[in-house]
């Protein structure tokens, strides 16, 4: 009784249910993502403005461009589980199926569940990230626990499906959809959070005049102290290279056996030869 797998202790017909609820789940969270997001949208658009208000579109518009991969991913996910089904299933009930292969149907149960909590997730943390609560961070790790699941799901839907099946064709291609989509929001992210840091480091419109002389003085101090900094740098530089000419010049020596002849002078500067002595 310990070995058997819990699956069997369900019914046929909660089994089979419960495949088609998930799917069923896994939509409705989608659809509820996308009417989230474009809540999201428009209320960037009264509260923010300027740079705030195009990072903040790009990154809602990436999100539902990846909602809208993913629906499709799941609508076709359905449409070849059914097809595994109805080819499979012979004279058998679909819920004598989904029974039979109770760990297939638990592997899709559970990738459906994946899909659907991590398009929650990625919602939550976009609306936190516009709102200026959250991380940008979190939005990238979202979608790839998205990209992750999504695989998850074709992985679970390709077991059962036969090579030429055209729904298969086209879930594969909705797979790589979600993933390029996937991508785009993480590098929409990764791009918004580099023009928001560089605005707010920039931004001295909320700054009084005291406020302004003293930011001023203090950059004032940094850029000289740079600029010494610099010198310094070059000095060092120069020296390095000194070093380096004259340890190149007697590594050649030393490889030679003996001291190179200095180069014979030019005939200009030529000096006039001692007298030879008298013996």
């Amino acid at each position: 009784q310990e070995l058997r797998p819990k699956s069997l202790d369900i019914k046929q017909e909660e089994l089979g249910d419960m495949v088609e609820k998930e799917m069923a789940s896994t939509s409705e969270a989608i659809e509820d993502a996308v009417r989230r997001i474009e809540e999201m949208m428009s209320q960037a658009r009264n509260e923010s403005s300027g740079v705030k208000l195009e990072v903040n579109e790009r990154i809602l518009n990436s999100c539902t461009d990846l909602m809208k991969a993913i629906r499709l991913l799941v609508m076709t996910s359905t449409n070849l589980q059914k097809e595994i089904v109805e080819s499979g299933r012979g004279a058998a009930t679909t819920q004598e199926f989904y029974a039979k292969n109770s760990r297939w149907t638990e592997g899709l149960i559970s990738a459906s569940k994946a899909v659907g909590w991590g398009a929650t997730q990625l919602v939550e943390s976009a609306d936190r990230v516009v709102l200026h609560t959250g991380k940008y961070e979190e939005l990238i790790v979202c979608s790839h626990e998205i990209a992750a699941s999504t695989a998850q799901l074709v992985a679970a839907s390709k077991v059962k499906a036969e090579k030429s099946s055209r729904n298969l064709g086209r879930l594969q291609e909705c797979s790589r959809n979600v993933n390029e989509m996937a991508a785009n929001v993480v590098a929409s992210t990764k791009s918004g959070q580099e023009q928001i840091e560089e605005k707010d480091t920039m931004d001295f419109s909320g700054m009084s005049l005291i406020k302004l002389k003293k930011e001023e003085m203090e950059t004032q101090v940094k850029v000289l102290e740079l600029e010494k900094r610099l010198e310094g740098e070059r000095v060092r530089l120069g020296e390095l290279r000194k070093q380096h000419y004259a340890l190149a010049g007697a590594y050649d020596a030393a490889e030679d056996g003996e001291a190179k002849p200095a180069p014979a002078p030019r005939r200009g500067i030529l000096k006039k030869p001692p007298l030879a002595q008298k013996p």
